[in-house]
């Protein structure tokens, strides 16, 4: 639509990418050659393939040769390809947020993967590449796995709520397992796959994103998008509706499943460039494909068949290099110089190469550098003083285990400055374990790329200095710079009765942004006034902008009902105009209870939870809500209360009916048996006010028993969070959470 190429037209700061010679040592001169004089190019479409456990060998363009991957051989010939590009984990959850994010596993919000204690999420603190380049008017989705929980809409980890306008495929980590699951996550709906229900195998969910992946293409043709497609091969299980050309190989049945989910995806992003050459889009648009950690050796398959990491050592969980060294390929005929590169280049690199290429302004807390003076052919991209990973991972597997020296479940780190590369582990599962105490390895990679040599006995002095980066790189909470609108609803809506909505719009970018508005929209006959100014002249680089509206349901609305509220920030920048959405959602209260109830009892206005459903009478951290056994504390079973996991927020409408709050929370039985490490902290609000903050809840401590005043007060929230930064085994149960009314 020309609206968008409109609204885009004053990107020019991305779209005269400089010539220069190419960035591999010996390499020719073949730069992107500048748009004509007086014409301004538009942004490049982006189209970004994340393979699952993809490694660095298994492309023919960097040595495999079982498997035949022609169309990205092909892409590579044609476009950059990077022989020292990173994952940022070694493990699929922590380096896809790291890709999405930009920040490395030292600050970034999800740092291991899914454990029996629950599935990571993404906050509102985190900031999208999405929602950057949606900020400069382009289309986004993310058709595939997505990875992080909890599974359900409306709430701040969902692919909405973090920037992608369409969604299509898995929510979770473990559902992004089944090849052929009952159902798929369209947007905030599931929508079921009758042909798979009861385990049949019928409909091959990769066909289906690969559907849907070209579709948008189609529907978005004339307009610039960010298409991210994450597909879920060659993940474990080695499952394919036909192994094609292995079939007859003398290979294992899960080896010959995995070559095939190879050429899966050699050939979707083949039919990706065909769809784009076809909508005449190939000159404007740039593809990068890549992985998101090292090869896996799950379910039978054999990594080593294969040469799946190259010359390198390790496979996925490893922080040597075939852990996370991974195949990054970029094309864009006219866009993209061709040739190599061995810029040591990490995947929260994305973040701020897709800001630039679309003129749009980052945050500038993030841990990645702009690559898009390298895809053009310039030598002046901006490299790293040193690359960083984290891991902490319960997963097992023999080949990792034995190439960590049976370290694999250790806490470990590493760090890569020029050529030295350092790895160390933990004995004990204690980040803040004294550096003595960690087991130090040392590597030069220009000698010994295979990371068979630990020199560290003869470089005490280097491997000092590279373990000063591991701790200079860690933070166990890493505070953001506010980025663009936030929304904060006071609810809940009562109609007749108003409440406070609050945005504001934050510039975390370098530089200034001028004519800045907020503006609330609402439902349609909704009252809406305005408490303050929403404007602002210039907003200067960590500047704010807030603005608050007394908005009031009309009389009849509809009772426990869910409205959802949008506050559009807008502002000019140097490159152009920019919007950034943001939606907050408020529940039309049920009515107040008119007798003592106990909360499990009772509806509750909205309930957000870190892992699975609230659980009515039940503690199980897996079952849907009230088909669990009933809570226990100490083997004391208590027939009424409330299954949570950390971080977790649960509203009730009291509206100052009643008079007393009584509960018991804490630790419960079922989590305590998993494991003693977890630990939360219990607060209880009225009407936003702090009426308690428990102790530190563990297994070992027991519950603490509340009893409160609750007179007066309209909504009741029940709040767990984590207490140790590991939000593993933190189940935590409300017991007999009961009410008295006046």
């Amino acid at each position: 639509m020309s609206s968008r190429r409109t609204f885009l037209a004053g990107s020019t700061a991305a779209l005269g990418l400089t010539t220069a010679t190419a960035a591999g040592p010996g390499q020719a001169a073949a730069a992107v050659a500048p748009p004509a004089a007086g014409q301004v190019r538009r942004p490049p479409n982006v189209v970004v393939v994340l393979a699952d456990d993809l490694g660095y060998g298994e492309l023919g363009s960097y040595g495999q040769r079982l498997i035949g991957t022609p169309r990205l051989d092909r892409l590579a010939a044609e476009g950059l390809r990077f022989t020292d590009a990173y994952s940022t984990a070694a493990v699929c959850a922590p380096s896809r947020c790291s890709l999405l994010t930009g920040l490395h596993t030292g600050h970034s919000t999800v740092r291991a993967n899914p454990s029996a204690g629950g599935q990571g999420s993404l906050t509102a603190t985190d900031t999208t590449f999405a929602q950057v380049l949606r900020a400069r008017g382009y289309r986004t989705a993310v058709i595939g796995k997505w990875g992080f929980g909890p599974e359900a809409a409306g709430q701040d980890s969902h692919p909405a709520a973090r920037g992608f306008e369409e969604f299509y495929g898995y929510i979770t980590h473990g559902h992004a397992h089944e090849y052929y699951p009952e159902y798929l996550w369209h947007n905030d709906t599931k929508e079921p796959i009758p042909a798979n229900a009861g385990g049949a195998k019928a409909v091959y969910a990769p066909d289906l994103l690969e559907r849907h992946a070209l579709e948008f293409i189609d529907g978005h043709a004339d307009e610039p998008f960010l298409l991210l497609l994450t597909p879920n091969v060659p993940h474990a299980p080695s499952d394919v509706p036909d192994t094609g050309a292995y079939a007859d190989r003398p290979w294992s049945a899960a080896d010959k499943g995995h070559a095939a989910q190879v050429g899966f995806f050699d050939a979707l992003v083949g039919k990706v460039v065909d769809r784009l050459r076809a909508r005449g889009l190939e000159q404007d648009t740039i593809v990068l494909v890549t992985s998101d950690n090292g090869p896996h050796e799950e379910g039978g398959v054999n990594p080593d068949l294969f040469d799946a990491n190259g010359p390198l050592r390790g496979y996925k969980r490893n922080l040597y290099e075939g852990g996370v060294r991974i195949p990054l390929v970029a094309w864009g005929p006219g866009r993209v110089r061709p040739g190599t590169s061995d810029r040591p280049t990490p995947l929260t690199d994305l973040l701020p190469t897709l800001a630039e290429l679309a003129g749009a302004p980052a945050p500038t807390d993030v841990d990645g550098l702009s690559a898009a003076p390298l895809l053009a052919g310039s030598a002046d991209s901006a490299r790293h003083g040193h690359l960083y990973w984290f891991r902490d991972e319960w997963g097992v597997t023999a080949r990792a285990d034995a190439q960590d020296g049976k370290r694999a479940t250790w806490l470990a780190e590493a760090v890569r400055r020029d050529n030295w590369k350092a790895v160390r582990f933990a004995p004990q599962r204690d980040h803040a374990l004294p550096d003595d105490k960690w087991q130090v390895e040392l590597y030069d990679l220009a000698a010994d790329p295979g990371e068979t040599r630990n020199v560290r006995d003869k470089n005490a002095a280097k491997a000092g200095e590279l373990v000063a980066l591991m701790r200079s790189s860690w933070q166990d909470v890493y505070p953001r710079k506010p980025f663009g609108t936030r929304l904060a609803l006071t609810g809940p809506a009562v109609p007749g009765q108003a409440f406070t909505a609050t945005a504001t719009l934050d510039n975390g970018s370098a530089r200034p942004w001028t004519d800045a508005a907020l503006v609330l929209r609402a439902p349609a006959g909704w009252s809406v006034a305005p408490a303050n100014p929403a404007t602002a002249d210039q907003l200067a680089p960590g500047g704010r902008l807030t603005a608050s509206w007394q908005v009031t349901p009309p009389p009849g609305t509809a009772a426990a009902t869910t409205w959802t509220l949008t506050a559009d920030g807008t502002a000019d920048a140097p490159a152009g105009p920019l919007h950034f959405p943001a939606t907050g959602t408020v529940t039309t209260a049920p009515a107040p209870p008119v007798r003592d109830s106990y909360l499990s009892d009772l509806p509750w206005i909205s309930a957000s939870n870190g892992w699975g459903p609230v659980e009515r009478d039940a503690s199980n951290g897996k079952n849907a809500a009230g088909d669990g056994p009933p809570i226990a504390f100490g083997g004391t079973t208590y027939p009424k209360g409330l299954g949570v996991h950390a971080p977790s927020d649960i509203s009730y409408h009291l509206g100052g009916a009643a008079r007393r709050f009584t509960s018991l929370v804490g630790i419960d039985d079922f989590s305590a048996k998993q494991s003693s490490l977890g630990a939360t902290r219990a607060k209880v609000y009225g009407d936003g006010r702090l009426l308690l903050t428990t102790p530190t809840l563990t297994a070992a401590t027991g519950p603490v028993r509340l009893d409160l005043d609750v007179r007066g007060v309209r909504v009741l929230r029940l709040v767990v969070e984590d207490a140790n930064d590991r939000t593993s085994f933190d189940h935590t149960s409300w017991a007999l959470a009961h009410v008295t009314v006046a």
